[in-house]
């Protein structure tokens, strides 16, 4: 902006603040004393080209598909294609979660997403003692590769992408779904989807455990390693910023430390000796979509345009494909509310609004019932229709990046860029994020960011409607899904036809050459593939890992 230009609007914004706004204010004062987002950063009044000096259109905004992408990874954004609706399903026995995923197949869902039950999560068969009374809750119950098969039964696996939200076990899940590929005749090389298979964010946040950090970023290391050479269009971790923000983040957290992993993984892979140009552009990202709306697509743009120069500069990748910020959005499901849960739709379409306007490449929607437990196939269908009507009936996907060039967008965008890489720095300066969680440094900005807006809602700073604003005093109960006691009757008694029926000599074998591997340097997705193959079960492997690596217990730093 040029000068002249500049002075006349200094001039004609503040007799805009002296003749117009000022005499508003004494008819209409301010609501609140203070104007802040979810995250507490403060918003003005209003935004002009005041806010955008210093800010270069072609190197700072650009074109959607070109560095440094901020207006989206590709050139015609949704005009091209729409984003993957991929409903996050996964409940009871393995035959019902594939009964959800045909009907929700059938309703024009476009991709898979696997949610396992808790025992999966953490690395333990359905029959330890550790699993009772958590068989199928939460999310599926795999145990061994015959749950798997159940699982993808009659769904060509060549014909759908599929993402799994696991995270300690994430390699002997992939090796799974690879056996099922090639059991129905796929090759693993066809095979597309995600894993998240994202230890560093378990650590700071979503509190899965099983291994030290070190010995989990190896395995993290092995998989990228065996994907870049054998399964080509998978993407091989999936950086998770979802639940650092569900564990009380702010947007900036959310993203600085996202990225901050990130940078984690892109150095474990140089360092195992991998090119990054050979494996960055595998990488994907899972960002959550909070209530906040500008915030939001403020995050998402800031996100593309912090990686694009990272993997561009500090990684020297030379190909354009490792400089993109690919990611998966859901919407908050910290967010809903037990309170009027009939609000929780209204919440979930604007988030999701938020992600489609902010370039995401496959979204989650949350239904209005998962408060309480896994949603029933009403609220899922409606979770669903939410993603179609904004993408067939609102018109927000006719123009790429609508909001490009809004004032207030842009600066909040520069903000949030801003405020993130010192985040970032602060964790170089502690040796790099591995260490950072050791020291833990991004456990304790989360809980203290928690805490802060836990106060604010106490206060009435921040109004979330029905629980401190607006509350009513009898609510009808809300129907949801319950998962009987039968489901892990029958998932245990499966568990031990399995062991009973395969070749015990070949499982044993297949255990003692993976103990040998992993006291080596040796890439263990091999290996894991061929105790899968054998109906070694999850638990069986993962303690073959404990016995090597030993385990991890959260310090519980607050």
């Amino acid at each position: 902006m040029e000068n002249p230009e500049r002075k006349a609007i200094v001039k004609a914004r503040e007799s805009w603040e002296k003749d117009c706004y000022q005499p508003s204010l004494a008819q209409s004062p301010e609501r609140l004393a203070r104007f802040s987002t979810v995250s507490d950063l403060e918003i003005g009044k209003l935004y002009t080209p005041e806010d955008l000096v210093g800010l270069d259109f072609i190197r700072d905004i650009g074109f959607p598909g070109q560095y440094p992408y901020t207006r989206g990874v590709q050139a015609s954004m949704y005009r091209g294609k729409l984003w993957t609706m991929r409903m996050f399903s996964g409940f009871g026995s393995a035959e019902d979660t594939n009964r959800r995923y045909k009907y929700l197949l059938s309703q024009g869902q476009t991709g898979l997403s696997v949610a396992f039950h808790y025992p999966t999560l953490m690395g333990y068969d359905s029959d330890s003692p550790r699993s009772r009374g958590e068989v199928g809750q939460c999310g599926v119950a795999i145990d061994t590769l015959k749950d798997m098969e159940i699982l993808f039964d009659g769904i060509p696996l060549n014909q759908v992408t599929t993402s799994m939200t696991i995270n300690p076990p994430a390699a002997i899940l992939l090796a799974m779904y690879i056996a099922v590929a090639e059991k129905q005749g796929v090759s693993r090389r066809e095979i597309g989807g995600t894993i998240q298979n994202d230890m560093l964010k378990e650590f700071i946040a979503q509190k899965t455990f099983m291994l030290p950090p070190r010995p989990s970023v190896r395995l993290i290391v092995d998989t990228v390693e065996y994907c870049t050479q054998e399964v080509p269009r998978w993407n091989t971790i999936s950086i998770s910023g979802y639940h650092i923000r569900e564990a009380g983040s702010t947007a900036v957290q959310e993203l600085a430390f996202t990225l901050a992993d990130g940078i984690g993984y892109v150095q474990a892979c140089i360092d195992r000796g991998l090119k990054v140009d050979d494996f960055a552009g595998r990488l994907s990202f899972f960002f959550n979509a909070h209530i906040d709306f500008f915030e939001e697509i403020a995050k998402y743009r800031a996100a593309r345009r912090i990686w694009a120069k990272i993997m561009r500069e500090r990684f020297q990748a030379k190909n354009p494909r490792s400089w993109m910020l690919r990611f998966h959005t859901q919407t908050a499901g910290c967010s809903l509310t037990a309170q009027q849960p009939y609000n929780n739709v209204i919440r979930t379409t604007v988030e999701a609004l938020a992600a489609v306007l902010g370039g995401t490449q496959s979204l989650h929607t949350n239904s209005l019932d998962e408060v309480y437990a896994v949603p029933t196939e009403m609220a899922a269908t409606i979770a669903l229709r939410t993603q179609q009507i904004l993408a067939e009936e609102t018109g927000v996907t006719s123009t790429i990046d609508p909001l490009g060039g809004s004032y207030f967008v842009e600066a909040l965008t520069h903000r949030m860029e801003e405020e993130a890489l010192k985040y970032i720095h602060k964790i170089d300066e502690l040796g790099g994020i591995v260490r950072a969680i050791e020291l833990g440094y991004p456990q304790q900005e989360i809980a203290n960011a928690a805490y802060a807006y836990q106060k604010q809602v106490e206060r009435k700073e921040k109004i979330v409607v029905g629980v401190n604003k607006y509350q009513v005093d009898e609510e009808k109960p809300l129907e949801y899904l319950k998962i009987a006691p039968e489901v892990e009757e029958r998932q245990v008694a499966r568990l031990k036809q399995v062991k009973r029926t395969r070749d015990q000599g070949r499982v044993q074998a297949c255990l003692k050459d993976m103990k040998k591997a992993c006291q080596g340097p040796e890439n263990l997705m091999p290996y894991i593939l061929a105790a899968v193959k054998e109906y070694a079960s999850l638990q069986e492997i993962c303690d073959v890992f404990r016995e090597v690596f030993g385990t991890y217990r959260d310090p519980g730093m607050f």
